[in-house]
């Protein structure tokens, strides 16, 4: 008979403003349910997620459970991923989708659903994936990431979505993106660099994905794949208040590689040096730095196990 696998579920209740805190009775229900060996535990401050999920991996849980948005998943990430570096397990990662946008989720094959996310975890299907680690700005340690880097426009309205009451993931982040139009006009001249090829433009945005999208439904990379071994970048020039009106709904639709200002490549190392002007990143939703001068990305193929949800064949 095999051993019972143990979970460690890290829930921020603060995630999707406050909605994770509101759903937390019913995924305990759920969860109790399941008939998983399963220990909850809730964050209390930014950042506790990346000390609990190392040390649930120090401790020898099998799957470790990010339970939130994407904030709290990129801290599980962080916390995994230093285990792992420390010599420690390499415990599989499973997500509970309750936080607001919930974009590496859906890039990874993570139902949404809460009640189809605790039966993930129960079925218990594993992929393996990619993750990226940038450097730079506030982190120049490095911080692993597991959907994205973003730099320029996203971050700004990244920064504009926290400031905003709860409308939705999306809808938040819509309100964000159309506020950033309006307010951001910085275009720096940046000099990027892919696997050793480099040029050098005045950039409104630059997306390094690993996932496919972000703010909840904006294709950044429609094509991106989280497991094979390259990041997808997204690159758009710098253009008029109506032209970004005008190219907006491309990127709703993931279709931005047919317009002339944008600019699609895949690399596995990427760096971003500003020539002026300054830097505003963000990685997962997490803000990296609002004036950085220089960012250092690199991917790692292959270094996460994921409790996901095959799609389902015709």
């Amino acid at each position: 008979m095999c051993p019972t696998r143990t979970y460690k579920v890290i829930v921020n209740p603060a995630a999707g403003s406050g909605a994770a805190a509101r759903a937390l009775p019913r995924l305990q229900q759920l969860l109790s349910g399941s008939g998983l060996d399963f220990d909850l535990v809730c964050t209390e401050r930014a950042r506790q997620g990346i000390e609990l999920a190392r040390e649930a991996a120090l401790a020898g849980f099998d799957v470790v459970v990010a339970a939130g948005g994407d904030g709290t998943a990129n801290e599980v990430i962080n916390g995994l991923m230093e285990a792992r570096q420390s010599g420690g397990p390499s415990p599989a990662m499973g997500v509970l989708c309750i936080g607001r946008g919930n974009d590496f989720a859906a890039s990874v094959g993570i139902p949404y659903e809460l009640e189809r996310g605790c039966q993930a975890l129960v079925d218990d299907q594993r992929r393996t994936i990619d993750i990226g680690r940038v450097s730079g700005g506030l982190f120049p340690q490095g911080r692993y990431f597991g959907n994205c880097v973003g730099v320029g426009f996203d971050a700004i309205a990244t920064i504009e979505v926290s400031k905003l009451p709860r409308l939705g993931g999306f809808l938040s982040f819509l309100v964000a993106v159309l506020k950033t139009i309006f307010v951001y006009h910085a275009s720096p001249l940046a000099t990027v660099t892919c696997d050793g090829q480099s040029f050098s433009q005045r950039s409104l945005l630059i997306s390094i994905m690993n996932g496919r999208r972000l703010g909840g439904g904006f294709i950044m990379a429609p094509d991106s794949l989280p497991d094979d071994g390259l990041f997808d970048l997204c690159i758009a020039q710098h253009v008029s208040r109506k032209r970004k009106l005008a190219i907006l709904p491309h990127f709703l639709r993931g279709t931005q590689a047919s317009q002339p200002e944008i600019t699609t490549a895949q690399a596995r190392q990427v760096a971003i040096a500003a020539v002026d002007g300054s830097l505003p990143a963000q990685t997962d939703g997490e803000i990296i730095c609002v004036d950085g001068q220089r960012l250092e990305i690199e991917l790692l193929p292959g270094e996460l196990e994921i409790v996901y949800q095959p799609p389902v064949e015709d």
